[in-house]
């Protein structure tokens, strides 16, 4: 029945038009991914790096950057040895002038001395003559193109065609000495755009969009063909994961479009942040195109030491090692009705507070741990004050539980409902303020049996293989159901995904919650793993809420999974419930000490919600790459902090003793600034 189902609802659309219409195409086959079902990785040309080449013939590679000052040779060395060893294949180094570029040479040689020989990428901003020393010295150069022959004033210039031209030419000839050093020298170049960078060219002629990322890039890429040299990796960073998700495929597309050739991708989510937040952000945004085949080598970029970057890359990568043998074959997709290349949010009628235009809702599953008492919620936010007798719901409280079988004890506080199976529900004294969550039979059953259901809000728990045009016309008509979904499929996001499509192409509206359960998945693996399922469908507007659990049924594993689920609809940009950091994961430009401020501005300001601060070590990283901070706290000179309201700097040189006070004053001043409450410090 699946099958058939399927393969005529594929072939019925297979005239129709996409949904999305990249620009000069009229029905165009999705060219950015080799399959939106089957785990199948993007064939690219091979670029030579060293002794440790990058593209589809060979494993995705790991990848990290140094956070000491260059100019510290003893101090570099080091710190590659620890990275190398925490299984960094690749190790940048920044170069932000000549001397820098120069003493690569020392640290390349100590490194080869101690017998390491992974290859060192130099990286480069606004200064070309240390870009082409640099060439000659390592096997690898990364170029901005944002800043390469640009500088950043944010003044918006209407040009005319000629005069675009006029700059590209000019651009060519600044450009041109290290295409020709790269390619007499065998070096490597990475052109790497950054969202936050874009010259003021590229945003008057294409605006802040992933379309001007992908223009910005392939002006240098061209030129670079025009010269036969093709030694080359490209990337689409962003901290806004949206933006960067749309940006790396368009960029696939625009390759394929224009018949460039197939480079190979550098994938990353910059200034992704510390801590869980940091790898959530970092999985959604890298996990998604990992799922899609897209992807050469991962830089995770955390606020922490460089080495820990490497291990949870590594993580984000074994997981597609034996992809494509251990999943169960998705019948494929033939036309896609989702833009990929801009958000959309999936149409959905309400239902209750789901679907509509609602938040995606969160439920904590409590189907093996009995509410018996008050402090059973504490973990998923919400707490009982006997004082005065009242409940109180932090930022992070779950808007429904699962219990199951087990019906809590006690009245619920009126900010959170309950489910239970259909079954228990059915026998429920309180139907009222309870929800049924029932089975695809106990569903069908139910209507043909016409058994009263709730007369607001029922769960059904569905799979992609247990559709049938009956239960599909069942659905379509009933305005009470929110759908469940779950996969037991290895390939589980590209599975979900497809029953997304079938239900977009049959017309239905009906809300969806996405389940993942996670038996037996290493503690440090769960989140990148959630996140890129997860995450992996709210990025293109697929999903109304989200439902996590886990092998371990502890207080704390509850609290950690309901902070997770908020985590990913944050990263995702689909419900903002706290304060946002984004901060640099510091390298040897960096002005002030990144980790240690990181943590003390989130401990003075993470109760602010939907906040967002951008922590910057150097001015490369800003303002421009904090362009979706509400403020911003950068490095201008050693301890000397600019602080920031939007991209505009309000004040200068301010001692960083002082610098987190004056931040936090300037919040004031706008009336952003809340006193943390009580309920914000569980």
């Amino acid at each position: 029945m699946l099958n058939s189902l399927l393969s005529t609802s594929s072939s019925a659309l297979a005239g129709t038009t996409p949904a999305f219409q990249p620009e000069g195409t009229t029905n165009s086959p999705i060219l950015y991914t080799p399959s939106l079902t089957q785990y199948i990785r993007r064939k690219t040309s091979t670029v030579t790096i060293g002794d440790v080449p990058m593209g589809s013939d060979y494993p995705i590679r790991v990848q990290s950057m140094t956070t000491v000052d260059t100019m510290d040779t003893q101090g570099s060395i080091n710190q590659t040895i620890r990275m190398i060893e925490a299984g960094c294949e690749y190790v940048r180094i920044t170069a932000p002038s000549v001397k820098e570029a120069q003493n690569l040479e020392n640290i390349r040689k100590g490194l080869r001395a101690r017998g390491y020989t992974t290859p060192l990428v130099a990286d480069i901003h606004f200064t070309p003559n240390a870009a082409e020393l640099a060439a000659r010295i390592v096997e690898k150069v990364r170029i901005n193109p944002g800043n390469y022959a640009d500088r950043k004033r944010f003044e918006f210039i209407d040009y005319t065609d000629a005069a675009y031209a006029a700059e590209l030419d000019r651009i060519r000839h600044k450009f041109l000495p290290l295409v020709r050093i790269c390619k007499e020298y065998g070096t490597a170049m990475r052109i790497g755009t950054n969202h936050g960078s874009l010259s003021d060219r590229i945003l008057s002629r294409y605006g802040d969009t992933p379309v001007g990322m992908v223009e910005s890039a392939l002006e240098f890429l061209r030129i670079c063909e025009a010269e036969n040299y093709y030694n080359i990796t490209l990337s689409m960073k962003s901290s806004n994961t949206q933006v960067m998700v749309q940006a790396y495929r368009l960029l696939v597309q625009r390759m394929d479009e224009e018949g460039l050739k197939p480079y190979p991708l550098h994938l990353g989510v910059t200034e992704a942040g510390e801590a869980e937040d940091g790898r959530i952000k970092s999985a959604l945004g890298i996990g998604t195109l990992l799922e899609d085949g897209i992807g050469d080598t991962v830089r995770v970029s955390l606020t922490e030491e460089p080495e820990r970057e490497a291990p949870v890359a590594k993580a984000l990568i074994d997981r597609y090692t034996n992809r494509a043998a251990s999943s169960t074959p998705i019948p494929a997709i033939t036309t896609y009705p989702v833009n990929p290349f801009q958000y959309t949010r999936r149409l959905t009628h309400e239902v209750a507070n789901f679907g509509g235009q609602n938040v995606p809702r969160v439920i904590a599953d409590f189907s093996d741990v009995p509410v018996t008492e008050h402090k059973n919620l504490h973990p998923v936010g919400h707490f009982y004050l006997p004082e005065p007798d009242k409940w109180r719901m932090n930022d992070l409280g779950a808007d429904y539980i699962y219990t199951g079988s087990h019906p809590a004890q006690f009245m619920l506080p009126n900010g959170l409902k309950q489910i239970l199976d259909f079954s228990i529900w059915q026998m429920n004294p309180d139907k009222t303020n309870s929800f049924p969550l029932l089975t695809t039979n106990d569903y069908l059953s139910a209507r043909a049996d016409q058994i009263q259901l709730h007369p607001r809000l029922n769960f059904v728990r569905i799979s992609l293989p247990a559709l049938s045009d009956e239960l599909l016309g069942l659905l379509k008509t009933d305005l009470t159901v929110v759908l469940l979904i779950s996969t037991g499929n290895a390939h589980a996001m590209p599975e979900l995904r497809r029953l997304f499509v079938e239900l977009i192409n049959r017309g239905l509206t009906t809300p969806v919650v996405v389940q993942r359960n996670y038996p037996g998945i290493p503690e440090v693996d769960l989140p990148l793993y959630a996140a890129t399922d997860v995450g992996g469908l709210l990025i293109d507007g697929l999903g109304d809420g989200i439902l996590l659990s886990s092998a371990n049924s502890s207080a704390d594993e509850l609290k950690r999974l309901n902070s997770l689920s908020f985590g990913i609809l944050q990263a995702a940009r689909t419900r903002i419930t706290k304060t946002e950091y984004i901060s640099c994961p510091s390298c040897g430009r960096t002005l002030f000490d990144l980790q240690e401020t990181t943590a003390l501005i989130r401990q003075r300001t993470d109760h602010l919600k939907g906040v967002k601060i951008g922590i910057m070590g150097c001015i490369v990283n800003g303002p421009g790459e904090m362009a979706d901070a509400d403020y911003g706290y950068v490095g201008i000179g050693r301890d000397k902090i600019a602080l920031y309201r939007g991209q505009q700097v309000i004040k200068k040189s301010v001692p960083a003793d002082r610098a987190v006070d004056e931040l936090i004053e300037l919040i004031r001043e706008d009336n952003r600034w809340l006193e943390p409450t009580l309920e914000s410090a569980f």
